[in-house]
């Protein structure tokens, strides 16, 4: 026998729930589900995450717990806003051997029907990434084109010649360190490399 968990959800404050539970209730009878607990987020957003939908995450937590195993939600904007977001919830939900009911989009993954329209689902979802995808770098080249700079900005150089200056007056590491705020390990790697430049120079001259 399956153990129902119903989620409802309306986005305002001003709707109600109650058509949707009546509707759910009614299936639920018919099908000879056992409702074992009603899982509600009233006046949130599907757009929410689920730590803000104290109901979704209740209900994901029964799951997990598998005091239920079929979920029942009017339609699919109950539970998400997008096709991803269902079939991130349906991977989740069977990974615990529980089914989901829609209402309005007649979806029961209990039936081999529902099952093979859950296999059709995750293909849209791809193209659905993949339409997201394209429509981005479409969106990236155009403005390469208008000439926009992607990315971070470029970061100033950093001007260390007052760091080579103190060095030629033949200051000390640490008073130069504290004198131009750099590092004492800045100041060692820019007198050594003062060192291999003129090593090279006077090697040149040599030759």
């Amino acid at each position: 026998m399956k153990r129902c968990g119903i989620y409802l959800r309306v986005s305002q404050d001003s709707q109600a729930t109650a058509n949707q539970f009546h509707i759910l209730q009614e299936v639920a009878a018919r099908s000879g589900w056992t409702i074992v607990q009603v899982f509600e987020d009233a006046g949130i957003s599907g757009a929410k995450g689920r730590d803000k939908r104290p109901g979704y995450d209740a209900l994901l937590k029964a799951v997990h717990r598998r005091e239920i195993n079929m979920v029942a939600a009017f339609a699919v904007d109950r539970l998400g806003r997008s096709l991803t977001d269902l079939v991130a919830f349906l991977s989740e939900i069977q990974a615990r051997d529980c089914d989901l009911y829609l209402h309005q989009q007649a979806v029961d993954t209990s039936t081999p029907s529902g099952r093979m329209l859950f296999g059709l689902l995750s293909v849209f979802s791809e193209f659905e990434r993949e339409l997201v995808k394209s429509r981005i770098n479409a969106s990236l080249d155009r403005a390469r084109a208008r000439g926009v700079r992607l990315g971070r900005p470029p970061i100033a150089p950093i001007d260390l010649d007052p760091v080579r200056k103190r060095l030629l007056m033949g200051q000390s590491i640490r008073v130069i360190a504290k004198a131009t705020g750099f590092s004492t390990a800045t100041v060692q790697r820019v007198k050594r490399s003062m060192v291999t430049v003129e090593e090279t120079v006077v090697a040149t001259v040599a030759a």
